[in-house]
């Protein structure tokens, strides 16, 4: 963090940093369980998007179906941003979340 104070307005800046490490985290890329998408087609979206063979898109979306939530992929920022963009496309409850390993 870094604290600046201007003597002519009297203003305090307070800028808040983050480390390399912090920033180079990997990120998560969660699919949650919705009431409207069939199974099949959350296979599908998977396999199209992340290459997954049937049998590992099946594993993932049966995890979504019975915990509500699985985590479909995990890396870099800006790509976790594109696949989140890319399942949402297909109106699948996708975000990102920081890992917490």
């Amino acid at each position: 963090m870094i604290m600046s104070f201007d003597t002519d307005t009297q203003e305090t800046t307070v800028i808040e940093t983050r480390s390399e490490a912090e920033l180079e985290l990997p990120w998560n890329v969660v699919v949650f369980n919705d009431p409207v998408n069939l199974m099949g087609f959350v296979t599908m979206v998977l396999r199209r998007i992340f290459g997954y063979s049937e049998e590992k898109a099946t594993q993932l979306m049966l995890e979504v179906h019975h915990l509500g939530r699985s985590v479909v992929w995990s890396g870099e920022r800006e790509k976790a941003e594109l696949y989140v963009q890319q399942l949402q496309s297909y109106q699948l409850l996708a975000a990102m979340q920081k890992s917490s390993d």
